[in-house]
């Protein structure tokens, strides 16, 4: 389950940066395109999202996390490019 998580993370961080890059930048570009991919992007990363915190605190004992450890953890899925902090020093070992 260790590996399932550390692979959650980095694909969820992806999906954040997709979901942004599309909001960000095919949005002012191409409005249509950006509702096309909306929807299919969107609910991948709230799949990857949903995931993400359900193995979190699934692992938190087996891991031996702390609560700030944990907290790190769950607010990272709310920062672009903090799942990948959290890849590299949480699940380095895995």
């Amino acid at each position: 389950m260790d590996r399932i998580f550390k692979n959650i993370a980095i694909l969820e961080g992806i999906s954040y940066l997709v979901l942004f890059s599309n909001m960000l930048l095919i949005k002012p570009l191409n409005p249509v395109l950006y509702k096309t991919f909306l929807y299919p992007i969107g609910m991948t990363h709230g799949m990857l999202f949903i995931g993400y915190i359900v193995l979190a605190v699934l692992l938190k004992k087996s891991q031996g996390w702390d609560l700030k450890s944990f907290l790190t953890i769950l607010i990272a899925s709310l920062l672009p490019f903090a799942t990948f902090f959290v890849e590299k020093k949480y699940l380095r070992n895995v």
